[in-house]
């Protein structure tokens, strides 16, 4: 009977839109061709709400793996990435583990992209024992604490304060401090998990949270939650929320002329270049998380090279067409993936979850080395502060650091905050 239910699993899945896409190597050397394909199976969010992300790192993938085959692949074998679209559904992730495991028999494999997509992998990869390495999922094996489990964001040791740390330290360094919060977040586990660590930072900085709210992750009016916060008249807003309803709480909180202090803090797809050219000036003034902005201080060994490759390939691929969010990172966790590989010379899960253990990886996106529960050993997390946009800005605007600061931590800053919120709008 199991077996039964698997081939009906299976052939659902076949059947469905999850059309499985195997991307083979564009440039293969006579060595590589001369051994079967090391496959590396993953999800990624291709469709839905998550998609312009996904679409990113997808890219991002693909470009590393045509330089690995470019240079005789891995092992004396070419790469291959086989994948799904998880249509940023979570209930889609385990089946899409499990055949790629069990039928299409891929050699390794790595997250899909987001918190939410990731926990639902999670009991599939550890009942099979397998290395896994996540793409942006915040504090997924802190309940799980599977020793196998990276992840491939800058969150570091302590991942839920860590969205929202800067925001409040750049809160408690004004004249005079704000003494209230109002903390608002959609109900999924990205965003609970980083209210949670919103509240943590709140009563860390002595604050008074006066509205703390969720809200359900298929809400498209945010005008009355906008005149809820409003009317509980907060210093400082936090939102933690996904792309569409970080637009819908922008447009909101502009239509509503609503002027807290600071407001931002955890909102995820203002960083996507789609966003931000919906949004334009509306977005003068907001406060928000960033993993890596093309400051000069961020670009690494490779780094301008891979966002060079990347934006030449963007309009064809028909993904962002600069890649700053998820294009990089993409590349750099299989980048981590593929160097261990290399360096335990196989395939073994256990060797090479124990070599991504000890060592500290040479990535473009800077030296990584993980630690607790496979977070980073150290927090990379940034808050830039938009200000100075116009009506008609674009493309060449975003390229550059002009339209935002890095406002925390201290050691990163391009500039300082403008404070309270209004006076940047």
């Amino acid at each position: 009977m199991l077996q039964a239910l698997k081939h009906r699993l299976f052939t659902r899945l076949a059947g469905a839109a999850l059309t499985v896409m195997l991307s083979a190597a564009m440039t293969v050397t006579a060595s590589a061709q001369s051994g079967n394909p090391i496959k590396i199976g993953f999800s990624m969010s291709l469709t839905g709400p998550l998609s312009p992300n996904g679409k990113q790192a997808l890219l991002g993938m693909k470009i590393w793996q045509d330089e690995i085959n470019a240079k005789g692949g891995l092992l004396g074998r070419p790469v291959q990435l086989v994948f799904y679209d998880d249509q940023t559904n979570p209930s889609t992730v385990p089946g899409i583990y499990t055949k790629l495991l069990d039928v299409d028999k891929v050699d390794l494999v790595i997250g899909p992209y987001a918190t939410n997509m990731v926990a639902p992998a999670m009991p599939v990869i550890m009942q099979k024992g397998k290395v896994f390495i996540g793409l942006f999922a915040l504090a997924v094996n802190s309940e799980f604490k599977y020793p196998k489990y990276f992840v491939m964001i800058p969150s570091g040791p302590d991942p839920k304060p860590s969205f929202t740390s800067g925001f409040f330290e750049v809160a408690a360094a004004q004249t005079p401090k704000p003494q209230t919060v109002a903390l608002v977040a959609a109900d999924a586990e990205f965003s609970n998990n980083a209210c949670e660590g919103a509240r943590t930072n709140a009563k860390k900085h002595g604050l008074k949270i006066v509205y703390d709210r969720r809200y359900p992750p298929a809400t498209t009016d945010f005008a009355p939650i906008v005149r809820a916060i409003a009317a509980t008249n907060p210093d400082l807003v936090t939102i933690c929320s996904y792309p569409l309803d970080s637009v819908g709480m922008v447009r909101a909180v502009n239509e509503a002329n609503f002027k807290p202090k600071m407001i931002g803090g955890a909102m995820v797809g203002l960083q996507a270049t789609v966003f931000k050219n919906q949004l334009g000036p509306l977005l003068n003034g907001f406060i928000n998380y960033e993993t890596w902005v093309p400051a000069k201080n961020m670009m690494y060994e490779g780094t301008e090279e891979f966002f060079k490759k990347y934006q030449a390939r963007a309009g064809a691929e028909g993904v962002d067409p600069l890649g700053y969010y998820l294009g990089g990172w993409g590349y750099a966790y299989i980048q981590v993936l593929g160097d261990a590989i290399k360096a335990t010379n196989g395939l073994d899960d256990n060797k090479i979850a124990d070599y991504i253990r000890k060592t500290e990886f040479k990535t473009i996106k800077g030296p990584i080395k993980f630690g607790k529960d496979g977070e980073w050993a150290k927090s990379g997390m940034l808050q830039v502060q938009y200000h100075g946009i116009k009506k008609g800005d674009g493309l060449n605007v975003w390229r550059g650091m002009s339209y935002q600061a890095v406002v925390a931590p201290a050691d990163m800053k391009t500039g300082n905050v403008i404070y309270p919120y209004e006076k940047a709008k």
